[in-house]
């Protein structure tokens, strides 16, 4: 075929395909496209770099922050692109981009990510994503502006008000999250995931081609130059400061809460892609329900289901109730559905005309990622609690559309200002007489669980008022940060792996431990009668009787070393019950992740396990895959992974290669012993088919079931693992001990660190 019959074929193709249809297709299909892969890589890479930071909340909090970044990256050189390039170059000029990025593919840690630092690893996160997976996110993160803007300039019948685009963009990304911990996660590895992400780039790359290919000879703006564009723009009205600080607020509030309410909800469950992936869902689900001239849900009624959701999660997280939890948790997701979707539609109420379509997605953009930055970053560092969470939703309650116009009216605002100032003197009463011990703690605390529900109950009544709604937002926020709650109480540290809170115990005869809502350890300070305790007793899931106890002397019978030397490996501090097991002519090494936790552990003014009964404590700050693979084979004789209590679990340190792991560094008779009592996961089975799948080794399931137990005991699951079965022979005979068969449970492949499946071990842990 010659040169001049290509062109007429090529030609004769592309006015075939400029009909209307066809151009609303290929747009849509390229942005939906373009979506979906945007969205997949987020939990992706996340899942990647997890293992290294100990399955840390935090990580996925600051890959978001991350993403967003690069986001605004992308929307600010879409906008530079349709601003200062010309029209028939910006195709080639984005192509060239994406083509830079293919260079990058298929993504992966780089070589650095090897050891992170010990404690916050904040920066060291942003530089592995940064050169891991920043380029290609880039070049597929300025495509939704990009190619909404050259569907404005197509001459299509709908290309004067393109935003309905944005719709198809979002669907796609919720189909992408939604598909990840449905079909992809339980399916397929990491590496066959980037696999098949760079095959979706390489398929989006020819769609953009064709979408520029339809646009060259544009029908609207043939040949519209740089210099053009920015006249046009020009005599169109300019956008005020005042806007873009607007759009700049209301995106940065849904952008907080969706990190916050991730890192809340997270931190008590499990930081895996599965979980991540539902908040995100809902955020992007608003997106599709409001960008649209008639909204699915009706606006006016989530106006007023606002302030109800927001009271009911602010009264749930503060008060210390039996229900009060589940209350916090279950309004908590909805006043965060609610108060994106409001915040939202008032972002597509207040939308520039489509000549500043790619500024109006950059200021947005640049909301989220300061949202973002506040609740990942700046938050943990100023609060002790995920206090960002109910204020980021109070602030959303505070910036509803009619308070602009209620600001307006004197005697409106002068009766807000009445109201907010006698409440936050009260508020600050209360604050005073707690904090001096004028009443006591139990009082205090019910005093403040009264005056956030009388907020929360004029939140209500002022439901038709929003200045004054603003007001009591004010004054809630304010309570929650200064008076006794169930956020506020004890003594609290937060760090990048969460927050560490050490409190007495109800009947105040144990000083306790918790990450989260998750009890770490308890040292019994009064005995039953109420009198004082001299030496610490380990309580909880380490008492005298436990699995875990009982396992240090089956290690010195199995080792011949019942008159000193056996080594000791235990993986997870806590209050550090376990070191009161310790002689003095032993070696016990104790590995940590956190060193806030071995901050608050070796307290002795907090728990003095440590300074009585070991002083001389090896700690180990870091990762317990990295810092045991460091130490040589055959060393331990007891090695106890503590690590999976918490229900944010760091799944790295349960797959075949992390038992592995720890069985090469056991002594031949040694013990290796997995504590994986957990509320919401079914880690007994995980266990016990990695033990299954690894040859040479025998493993026991200990279920510490008993009638009865001391009021500071705690019942637990322990598998108990060994190279020798003869080692387990005493351990099989206890009451509750069953052996683990060498024929497969049936219950799926075991986990790697190319795959592991939680969603699965939740279904199984309810009956599923």
């Amino acid at each position: 075929m010659s040169t001049v019959a290509l062109r007429a074929t090529v030609a004769r193709g592309l006015s075939l395909a400029r009909d209307n249809a066809s151009i609303l297709a290929m747009f849509a299909t390229a942005l939906f496209l373009s979506a979906v892969l945007l969205f997949s890589v987020q939990p992706i890479f996340a899942k990647m770099v997890l293992p290294k930071l100990g399955g840390s909340p935090a990580v996925w909090a600051v890959s978001m922050v991350f993403f967003q970044a690069v986001l605004l990256g992308g929307y600010g050189y879409a906008h530079l692109l349709n601003r200062h390039c010309p029209q028939r170059q910006a195709p080639l000029v984005h192509l060239c981009l994406m083509g830079a990025a293919v260079l990058a593919l298929p993504f992966g840690l780089p070589a650095f990510a090897n050891e992170p630092p010990a404690g916050d690893a904040y920066f060291w996160l942003i530089g592995v994503l940064t050169v891991g997976v920043g380029l290609p996110f880039f070049a597929v993160s300025a495509n939704a502006p990009l190619l909404q803007s050259w569907f404005a300039r197509s001459g299509h019948p709908q290309a004067n008000d393109p935003y309905f685009l944005y719709g198809a963009s979002n669907f796609g990304s919720l189909m992408a999250l939604l598909a990840y911990p449905l079909a992809i996660e339980p399916t397929l590895g990491l590496s066959r995931q980037a696999a098949v992400w760079t095959t979706g780039f390489m398929m989006l790359g020819m769609l953009i081609s064709l979408c520029g290919l339809l646009v060259l000879p544009s029908r609207a703006a043939v040949s519209m130059s740089p210099t053009a564009a920015v006249e046009d723009d020009a005599a169109g009205q300019p956008i005020a400061w005042r806007q873009c600080v607007g759009w700049i607020w209301l995106a940065a509030i849904p952008s907080g809460l969706l990190v916050s309410f991730t890192s809340y909800m997270t931190t008590d469950i499990a930081s895996a892609p599965f979980l991540w992936v539902l908040p995100l869902a809902l955020f992007l689900a608003t997106f599709i329900m409001v960008f649209r001239d008639t909204p699915m849900l009706p606006h006016h009624l989530m106006v007023r289901l606002q302030p109800i959701l927001v009271a009911m999660t602010v009264l749930g997280l503060s008060t210390a109730t039996k229900h009060s939890w589940l209350l916090g948790i279950g309004a908590g997701f909805a006043a965060f559905f609610v108060t994106t979707l409001v915040c939202h539609k008032q972002l597509y109420d207040q939308r520039p005309e489509s000549r500043h379509l790619t500024a109006f997605y950059m200021w947005m953009s640049l909301g989220g990622v300061l949202g973002g930055v506040f609740a990942a970053i700046v938050a943990p560092q100023i609060f002790n609690a995920i206090y960002e969470f109910p204020l980021l939703l109070l602030a959303g309650l505070a910036s509803r559309a009619g308070i602009a116009t209620a600001w307006r009216d004197l005697a409106e605002r002068r009766q807000s200002a009445i109201l907010a100032a006698g409440a936050m003197a009260t508020v600050a009463g209360l604050a005073y007489a707690s904090s001096s011990g004028l009443i006591s703690a139990v009082v205090s605390v019910k005093l403040s669980s009264m005056v956030v529900a009388s907020c929360a109950v004029y939140t209500l009544l002022f439901i038709d008022r929003p200045l004054r709604q603003a007001a009591v937002a004010v004054v809630m926020a304010g309570a929650l940060l200064v008076l006794p709650s169930n956020m506020n109480f004890g003594f609290a540290e937060r760090s990048f792996f969460g927050v560490h809170r050490v409190s007495l115990s109800g009947d105040q005869k144990l000083r306790q431990l918790f990450h989260g809502t998750t009890l770490h350890g308890a040292m019994r300070i009064k005995d039953d009668a109420g009198n004082p305790v001299a030496e610490p007793l380990p309580a909880t899931y380490y008492h005298p009787e436990s699995p875990m106890a009982r396992g240090v002397e089956v290690a010195r019978r199995s080792t011949g070393k019942s008159d000193g030397g056996l080594v000791v490996g235990s993986v997870g501090v806590g209050a550090g019950s376990m070191a009161c097991y310790a002689r003095g002519n032993e070696d016990w090494r104790f590995y940590e992740i956190d060193p806030v936790v071995v901050k608050l552990a070796r307290d002795p003014k907090l728990f003095s396990f440590f300074s009585r009964c070991r002083p001389d404590a090896r700690f180990i700050i870091g990762d317990a895959r990295l810092t045991l693979a460091k130490d040589p084979a055959n060393l331990f004789d007891y090695l106890i992974i503590d690590a999976f209590s918490s229900d944010s679990i760091p799944v790295h340190l349960l797959t075949r290669e992390a038992i592995e792991l720890y069985v090469s560094r056991l002594a031949p008779n040694g013990l290796l012993a997995l504590h994986v009592s957990n509320r919401h996961m079914d880690l007994i089975d995980v266990a016990s088919t990695l033990v299954q799948s690894i040859p040479g080794i025998a493993g026991v399931v200990v279920d510490d079931v008993r009638a009865k137990l001391s009021f500071d005991a705690t019942n637990s699951t322990v598998v108990l693992i060994a190279k020798s079965p003869s080692v387990l022979a005493e351990v099989a005979t206890w009451k509750g001990a069953s052996r683990i068969a060498s024929a497969p449970a049936g219950h799926g492949r075991p986990w790697t660190d190319d795959y592991s499946n939680v969603l699965g071990a939740i279904l199984r842990k309810n009956g599923y």
